[in-house]
């Protein structure tokens, strides 16, 4: 082989190498984009059972970021599950300390649409409270771990008076309005006593239809949760919020198992089937 042979060789074993690291260096940023982009997908698939995470603070809207849930976006997941036939049921995996009552109200619509067509069991994170509690309620199993908090069944509304600042600073403020409420809740005053009256009327008609909602879809007394407090997952086992310990994916098995059936009728003890037999008896004398 000439040396010029030789140095053409080199030359094209060069370029192989260069090119060989440029494909190398493309795959692994594009193995991580993936990833990256997978990790924010809400839902996954776990031989039939789609798993759909409610992750971050409630709120209504198409968002799934920034530490918020939307529920526009959780119920197109939770629909589009309801809807695909080789999905046999779903898990909700909720981690979240609740948020607006219109975006828990919104997903237990998607939630009840699901519930017609297979079943929904939730599996809660390190939290589910307050409407993420709510919608936990309006599925057909609730799993829970020993320190998962939930409970929080409540609503609040926060103000804050800033006036007192501004005044220091020497800022006025000037309002030009409609009607004595149009700047209610605004930070540059105080609420007046008919204002407070007014929002805690607000707050209590809100209030008491979570309250009621959550009673009818759960066996539990009112006064075990009417003071909106936190309550630990063992805790919410024995006072009937959650119907079982576990995690995620005892969640996915349970309902791979089919442990339970949305029309199931209560199995008749024998002692029972002996007092239905001789009412029969009766019946045919």
């Amino acid at each position: 082989m000439s040396w010029l042979e030789k140095e053409i060789e080199k030359t094209k074993k060069a370029k192989l190498r260069k090119n060989g690291i440029k494909w190398f260096i493309f795959g692994v940023f594009a193995a991580i984009a993936l990833i990256a982009v997978f990790s924010l997908i809400p839902y996954s698939q776990d031989a039939g059972v789609k798993v759909i995470r409610i992750e971050g603070t409630l709120t209504t809207g198409n968002i799934y970021s920034g530490g918020y849930a939307g529920s526009d976006y959780i119920g197109a997941q939770i629909r589009a599950a309801a809807d695909d036939p080789l999905t046999e049921g779903i898990v909700l995996r909720i981690n979240s300390p609740g948020g607006s009552p219109s975006s828990s109200q919104e997903i237990i619509r998607d939630i009840d649409y699901a519930k017609e067509k297979k079943p929904v069991v939730v599996s809660m994170g390190d939290m589910a409270t307050s409407a993420a509690y709510h919608i936990s309620s309006h599925s057909d199993w609730i799993f829970a771990n020993p320190d998962t908090m939930t409970g929080s069944v409540g609503t609040i509304w926060t103000f804050y008076d800033t006036s007192e600042s501004l005044d220091r600073e020497g800022v006025e403020v000037s309002v030009v309005k409609s009607g004595d409420l149009k700047d209610l809740g605004a930070s540059f005053r105080g609420l007046s006593d008919d204002e407070l009256s007014y929002v805690q009327k607000m707050v209590d008609d809100s209030f008491e239809l979570f309250i009621t909602d959550v009673l009818t879809q759960r066996n539990i007394n009112r006064s075990d949760i009417e003071e909106a407090q936190l309550i630990r997952g063992e805790d919410a086992l024995k006072l009937g919020l959650v119907d079982e310990m576990g995690n995620l994916f005892d969640a996915i098995e349970y309902v791979k198992k089919r442990k339970y059936n949305l029309n199931l009728i209560p199995a008749t003890s024998d002692s029972e089937k002996e007092d239905e037999d001789e009412d029969e008896n009766k019946d045919s004398l």
